[in-house]
């Protein structure tokens, strides 16, 4: 996925103000996380809605997509920080949003009357629990915002390598291995993640299975949508995700309409380093029914600017065997205890660095996104000028020239 990074994202030594984070933020558990998470809220005195899960967590705790608003609902900026699309990958999200809840200073700088502040915590939260990527159904949530009235989109390029990605052993054999990189060198690398990650509606026992109808956690969203983000005009979501790209680094990247004004936007918002998968510059593959679809669908009234911010975790190789290695044991439920532990614990490292450094490095990358996005969302709301966002494409193009 490319060079390991130095300890600090920008190769700098890490600061007192870096070093003395309270990392407590970061939970073991999915129930340790939301009992953070609903106990921030309390002490801010912000009332949860908590959308309940028909299905128990894996220590038989309740599960639940717990929704927290600080702002007037008629509120025409709206501030959205989202976690756990995909289960596992909560434990990074969770932190962020109990860090902010948490800062004083964060806190007051949000007491504003045009501006209003959503926190959903664990939209997968079967998946956090059971420390699962994937939804009770086996469906990768991010590709699951679709239209299911119409024909689903076929991926023939997923088949072409579904057998050697879930051989019958695990351990993987040489020879499926083998056969993963012969497609790459046959049509690229980019090639081969783009045809596992894209989203497949064919296999529901495979990877990136994208489902034929709405999860139970899609269903939720869009009901949070319409209570919550169509009385706005404009959107600033952050979803945060992992296990994408170099460790400790949050690659910030574009989701909304693929318009250049759009595109411009988040730049001047986020910095030119944001990366665009429709552009082929980003460690992300282009994605089918992601997120930012049922946003743009629930609440069209409204300015959508949003944004993955990915951290990355193990280098990319490690990452998919762990997923392979994992989605062969779902399908064997009679494993063996050993063989399910150890399994359990390379995807959980695969997308959990539980280390004080990356998790320093995640509160600090996170607290500059949130601020950026705070003050986007007290931009005046308008159109850029073509010739405004040719400027910034410019800039852009610049920065990549010189990378």
């Amino acid at each position: 996925m490319g060079p390991a990074m130095p300890a600090h994202p920008r190769g700098r030594p890490t600061t007192d103000t870096e070093r003395a984070m309270n990392l407590s933020c970061f939970a073991q558990s999915y129930a340790e996380a939301r009992q953070k998470f609903l106990a921030s809220c309390a002490r801010r005195g912000l009332a949860v809605d908590s959308h309940v899960h028909p299905l128990p967590g894996r220590d038989g705790e309740q599960l639940a997509i717990d929704v927290a608003r600080l702002g007037a609902a008629d509120a025409a900026n709206l501030l959205v920080l989202s976690s756990g699309c995909h289960g596992i990958e909560g434990f990074c999200g969770s932190a962020i949003q109990i860090d902010r809840l948490d800062d004083d200073a964060w806190f007051a700088a949000c007491q504003r009357g045009d501006l209003a502040l959503l926190y959903i915590h664990a939209l997968n939260p079967y998946g956090f629990s059971w420390e699962r990527r994937v939804t009770q159904e086996n469906v990768d949530l991010n590709r699951n915002f679709q239209d299911f009235a119409a024909p689903l989109a076929d991926n023939p390029d997923y088949r072409a390598v579904a057998k050697l990605l879930l051989p019958e052993r695990c351990p993987p054999t040489l020879a499926s291995t083998l056969g993963l990189y012969g497609y790459a060198l046959r049509h690229g690398r980019k090639a081969l993640q783009a045809a596992i990650s894209r989203g497949q509606h064919g296999d529901p026992r495979g990877l990136f299975f994208a489902g034929t109808e709405p999860t139970w956690s899609n269903r939720q969203l869009r009901q949070i949508l319409r209570q919550h983000g169509r009385q706005c005009r404009r959107i600033g979501w952050i979803d945060v995700h992992t296990g994408l790209g170099p460790s400790g680094y949050g690659e910030r990247i574009y989701k909304g309409r693929q318009e250049p004004a759009d595109i411009a936007r988040a730049r001047q918002w986020w910095g030119p380093q944001v990366t665009n998968s429709a552009e082929g510059n980003s460690a992300s593959s282009e994605l089918n029914g992601t997120l930012d679809l049922a946003v743009l669908d629930e609440c069209a009234q409204a300015q959508y600017n949003g944004l993955t911010l990915e951290y990355g975790t193990q280098p990319g190789l490690k990452v998919l065997t762990a997923l392979r290695a994992e989605q062969w044991l779902e399908n064997r439920p009679d494993t063996d205890a050993a063989t399910r532990a150890r399994i359990k614990a390379q995807l959980r490292a695969a997308f959990y660095v539980e280390t004080d450094a990356w998790k320093r490095q995640v509160l600090e990358q996170a607290r500059e996104v949130l601020e950026l996005t705070r003050q986007g969302l007290a931009t005046p709301l308008r159109a850029l000028h073509q010739s405004e966002s040719q400027a910034i494409a410019e800039q852009y193009s610049g920065m990549r020239a010189r990378s």
